[in-house]
């Protein structure tokens, strides 16, 4: 699986540790996208970049790590096609897997511990979609129309 990560000058330090736990513990391809500095950047332009990464099959997923998790996701979810979750426990992971096949995770930089980002990322990449009667409201939500 291959999976793309990036976030804002926020996510540094997490969005690394991410990284690192995914090629350990998952022997996944992981593309780092940035930013790798603290200086300030814009959130939306990585959510959007990598949810375009996504949608087109560059990548099978993709985590999205800002402040508090939501600008970022809100960016990602202008990309038709994806199904960008944010996270902050291990309930709304699953869920977020089992129920929406969210393609792109979110998680806050500011909000959450690394250790329990990590538990977020460990159940996220473990869920499967059940599909069943879930498939068409994840139908549904691939048929709007995007700006």
């Amino acid at each position: 699986m291959k999976i793309i990560i990036g976030g804002d000058h926020s996510s540094v330090a997490l969005k690394e540790a991410i990284g690192d736990y995914i090629k350990k513990n998952y022997k996944f391809k992981v593309k780092d996208i940035g930013t790798h500095k603290n200086d300030s950047v814009d959130y939306p332009d990585y959510g959007y970049k990598i949810a375009q990464e996504v949608a087109k099959g560059s990548a099978d997923r993709g985590i999205v790590i800002c402040g508090t998790g939501i600008g970022i996701s809100i960016a990602a979810n202008k990309v038709k096609g994806i199904r960008a979750a944010m996270c902050y426990d291990a309930y709304t992971a699953i869920m977020s897997r089992k129920h929406n096949d969210a393609n792109v995770l979110a998680i806050g930089a500011r909000t959450t511990l690394l250790e329990n980002a990590l538990i977020i990322v460990d159940l996220w990449l473990k869920t499967e979609f059940e599909g069943g009667r879930h498939q068409k409201r994840v139908e549904l939500l691939n048929s709007y129309p995007s700006r």
